[in-house]
């Protein structure tokens, strides 16, 4: 068996490009020697398989069969990760193959093959990804995209147990840091062997450029700083999110906000998002127009949009330069009725997650969401957050991805999901103790399910519904006229002035 599970690891490494023909000896002999092998006689044949998971499941049951778990890895990821980097060229390598195609034939064909290693060497685990279960929920502001994400590997009982006895370690610092490339991972961190990062300079600062391992949208990447270091909103942000955009012009870039609660997941180490891909929130239609004396050239627009955004749309410098002015007037905005206070003591509230991209025209596209993190009474985990009756869909922070329009929701729910699906068509069951949470939430949808359509499509739109609240929540200025107003008003602090058709 351990014959066919190197044989068939060999065809897929050649047929993905792992490696070269030339190789093939040195590759065997290092499977020999990881699987305690004395000799193995291989048979090179087409490679069958799509990705590598199926004789990676393979070569992990072989190694539990055999006792091997303390010379492969003590849990599935560990294994299965070293299995693969036995066949990875090294960083350096996976590095002047990109420049030398960047240079030869461009940015799109040097990403897109880098792209392609990253899944074929299970970095990106395609196969996972695609269980992932999503739709489109049509709302007043557009379609929303709804995703529950059921990529992101979930620890055995056993792992679990062994992780609360196991010495925790500080290295790497933290997931982006680049010390988790060819990480062989343990208990509490993921096995990185199979990571590969691209090194590029943003202002002559060291940055790196990598995919994510869950992609969430179509090359959903990560350009993360070469050093460790918290998020930080400035107009070197802004900088560095232009100069990217000149390296990669046809993908979009982003930043998470710079503050708890209202940032993502991540805030020590100073990261953006990229992607080639369109989100709900750039198709989003304009509300109002704006001038300003100072950037005659610049079109200044208010989105309909269930969050606060302003987008600028022109030259590089002006949008730059404006939107450090918006940057710095919002730091210390407050608006009493809106609830908006800028800082509680010394504490900051008021901070921007800028998202940019590049038009077929030429000009920049730069979108300023404003966000405010601070907490009341009422709302402790935060005024402008998911509000209390909205957990049970959602809970974490609103980030990035979610600000664009794409819900990425916790993988409990394709069960739970399935279960109030039923409830719905057979009244009469009882909910299982999952579905405590959901209690309120359930007694509205039997109210109002009416069978004309599936109850499928129902919980799914109402879980649309859910989702567009929890953005509306994080809206500083809310959609409405009086929102309108204060969001005016915020506005004339910057000299802009409403443009009247």
């Amino acid at each position: 068996m351990i014959e066919k599970i190197i044989s068939s690891l060999l065809s897929y490494g050649l047929d993905k490009g792992l490696f070269h023909k030339r190789d093939v000896i040195y590759v065997k002999n290092a499977y020999i020697e990881l699987f305690k092998l004395k000799e193995c006689e291989v048979i090179l044949e087409k490679n069958s398989y799509e990705y590598s998971d199926d004789i990676l499941q393979e070569a992990w049951e072989y190694a539990q069969n055999n006792n091997l778990e303390s010379s492969i890895g003590e849990t599935k990821d560990i294994a299965c990760t070293k299995i693969m980097s036995v066949m990875l060229p090294f960083p350096s390598v996976v590095e002047t193959a990109f420049y030398q195609m960047e240079k030869a034939h461009g940015i799109k064909s040097a990403l897109n093959h880098y792209y392609h290693l990253s899944i074929a060497s299970n970095y990106i685990k395609m196969r996972d990804i695609l269980k992932n279960i999503g739709w489109k929920s049509e709302t007043e502001y557009g379609n929303l995209e709804i995703t529950i994400n059921l990529s992101k590997p979930e620890k055995d009982p056993k792992e679990i147990a062994k992780a609360l006895t196991a010495t925790n370690s500080s290295y790497p610092l933290c997931l982006l840091c680049t010390e988790n490339e060819g990480f062989s991972g343990d208990f509490n961190k993921p096995a990185r062997q199979n990571h590969r990062i691209i090194e590029l300079e943003l202002l002559g600062e060291l940055w790196y450029f990598q995919y994510s391992p869950y992609v969430y949208y179509q090359e959903h990447s990560i350009v993360l700083s070469g050093r460790h270091k918290p998020m930080v909103i400035s107009e070197l942000t802004f900088r560095k999110l232009f100069a990217f955009l000149e390296r990669v012009p046809h993908y979009m870039v982003g930043s998470n906000a710079d503050l708890p609660i209202v940032g993502g997941s991540i805030l020590s180490h100073e990261h953006f998002q990229a992607g080639n891909y369109e989100f709900p929130m750039f198709r989003a239609e304009k509300i109002a127009e704006y001038s300003n004396n100072s950037h005659p050239n610049l079109r200044i627009t208010l989105l309909k949009w269930p969050m606060s955004v302003i987008r600028l749309i022109g030259c590089k410098e002006s949008c730059i330069q404006l939107g450090s002015e918006i940057l710095a007037a919002w730091r210390n905005y407050s608006d009493k009725e809106m609830q908006i206070l800028s800082h509680t003591g010394e504490t900051p509230h008021n901070t921007i997650t800028p998202i940019l991209r590049r038009l077929e025209t030429g000009e920049y596209s730069f979108d300023l969401v404003l966000r405010n993190n601070r907490q009341t009474a009422e709302h402790p985990l935060g005024l402008f957050h998911p509000h209390s009756e909205h957990h049970h869909i959602k809970k974490e922070n609103i980030g990035l991805i979610e600000v664009m329009g794409l819900a990425i929701l916790p993988g409990r729910l394709e069960n739970e999901v399935g279960e109030i699906e039923n409830l719905l068509n057979y009244p009469e069951k009882m909910p299982s103790e999952a579905l405590f949470a959901h209690g309120e939430w359930i007694l509205y949808l039997k109210k109002n399910y009416t069978k004309i359509e599936s109850s499928k499509a129902f919980v799914q739109a109402e879980i649309g519904k859910k989702f567009l609240k929890v953005l509306e929540n994080c809206g500083v200025f809310p959609q409405t006229q009086l929102g309108a107003i204060h969001f005016d008003k915020f506005l004339k602090t910057l000299n802009l002035e409403r443009i009247h058709k």
